[in-house]
């Protein structure tokens, strides 16, 4: 719950009800097919598939559910009437918010994230009004209690992970170091990290806040309700905010 993507955050719990997991296979087979749908079912060539997938099996979502909506996509039974959205609003606090997905009615979805936004004290923002404070970055999460005895200490980790590329680091609760990398280097400064025994938790393109905020103790516990009301949505993929752990 900070400037990076709440979903994310959500891959990383240990664990997630039946319900909710079956909600979030749903919207990965999404993701999936819009990938498929813009640039073909081969992996290799297509980098946006290859991120859905990893990100996918972050979620523990079966291959079978995978393949399926990779075929699926392929054969234009999906994905052909999915359209992206991004939805820039403000939550409790002033707190700046990018909201994305994917749905098959914009209007609908519009409206239910204008009713969840007016119920925890939040608002749509005029396009244009909020993005500007946020960077489309490659991110690459680490956790520290996942790594060789090699990478166990923090600024050993940290130098070489500089050494490679990273634009920023961010530590988040529960030993998360959060890399910022220029997004067409995702992939070869994941491969370094790989090579060096570095082990990654996930891998993907976020919008980056350029700064981000503290809120009131008092607006904190409407900030996550907010976020998970969001999230709950069928049509939201991400929500980014500028919220300072």
């Amino acid at each position: 719950m900070s400037g990076h993507s709440h979903a994310k955050t959500i891959a990383h719990q240990k664990s997630i009800s039946d319900q909710k997991r079956g909600q979030i296979f749903s919207k990965m087979a999404r993701l999936i097919a819009i990938a498929v749908r813009d640039g073909g079912p081969n992996v290799e060539t297509n980098y946006r598939l290859k991120i859905a997938l990893e990100r996918a099996k972050n979620f523990n979502m079966p291959n079978d559910n995978i393949e399926r909506a990779i075929k699926s996509a392929s054969g234009g039974l999906e994905g052909k009437s999915l359209n992206e959205f991004i939805f820039e609003a403000y939550g409790p606090g002033g707190i700046a918010l990018l909201i994305e997905g994917i749905t098959d009615n914009k209007n609908r979805v519009l409206l239910e994230i204008k009713q969840i936004l007016s119920q925890r004290n939040g608002k749509l923002a005029q396009e244009g009004s909020v993005r500007w404070m946020f960077e489309k970055k490659g991110v690459i999460v680490v956790l520290l209690d996942n790594q060789p005895e090699q990478w166990k200490n923090k600024e050993a980790l940290e130098l070489r992970i500089i050494e490679a590329g990273a634009q920023n680091l961010i530590w988040r609760p529960g030993n998360f170091l959060e890399v910022h990398v220029p997004i067409d280097s995702i992939q070869s400064i994941k491969e370094d990290f790989e090579k060096e025994g570095i082990r990654t938790e996930s891998s993907s393109a976020d919008w980056v806040a350029k700064d981000e905020i503290p809120v009131e103790e008092s607006d904190i516990k409407q900030v996550e309700k907010l976020l998970s009301d969001l999230d709950e949505n069928n049509d939201v993929q991400d929500v980014y905010s500028n919220l300072k752990d």
